[in-house]
């Protein structure tokens, strides 16, 4: 698309990458191109009505979306009553069993730092599994609660299935001790299932000290 804007091959990189079903407000992709023109205009005239560029702006050349990214934020959104809704069901998990708010956001500050997080990792995403979590947090806003969490990158799968696993200790199925337990053991199958997609949004990332 941006290649038929500017008449040359056009090579565009992404912040983060989103599963299959995933969301996005806080995505950020850039290019390299010499032609100038209205780019929010230019691109939303050609983008597909569930996509839409919101700014864009000029960085120094040596910018990359990706690489220059100090963290990346996600929120995850589950909706808590015995009733579904038919009025955004597309960005929430349904769970109807009440969650226990107080412990799933105990049990998440176990996470924050550096640690191995193969434990919840995607099959695909087992070679370096490293990562430094910078926040994390379980709010209610009933009948809504709110999965959010900040880290400098994120493994395949790896905040659906925190999510999972958190869940599990809000229902209590899982302790909330077993958190711990389960990180440190790098094994996936301790940890819950994976949770479905659509409750999961990208929604910003960070270069410096300035959020995106």
């Amino acid at each position: 698309m941006i290649a038929g804007i500017v008449g040359a091959p056009v090579k565009v990189v992404a912040a983060g990458r989103t599963d299959a079903g995933v969301h996005a407000t806080g995505q950020v992709v850039s290019f390299t191109t010499e032609k100038v023109v209205p780019w929010v205009r230019a691109l939303n005239a050609h983008l597909p009505p569930t996509i839409a560029v919101v700014r864009a702006v000029e960085v120094p050349s040596d910018f990359h979306a990706r690489y220059s990214a100090t963290s990346r934020a996600y929120r995850y959104t589950i909706l808590n009553r015995p009733e579904r809704s038919p009025v955004g069901r597309q960005y929430a998990w349904h769970v109807p069993r009440p969650l226990d708010v107080e412990t799933m956001h105990a049990a998440a500050q176990t996470l924050l730092g550096t640690h191995d997080f193969a434990a919840f990792a995607g099959a695909s995403d087992r070679t370096n599994t490293i990562r430094t979590l910078l926040s994390s947090s379980v709010s209610s806003a009933p009948p809504d609660v709110y999965v959010d969490v900040e880290a400098d990158a994120f493994l395949l799968h790896m905040v659906r299935n925190v999510v999972g696993t958190l869940v599990e200790i809000g229902n209590g199925c899982l302790e909330a001790s077993e958190l711990a337990t389960i990180l440190a053991s790098c094994d996936r199958s301790r940890a819950a299932a994976t949770a479905p997609p659509h409750g999961l949004c990208f929604v910003r990332v960070r270069y410096g000290d300035a959020p995106i």
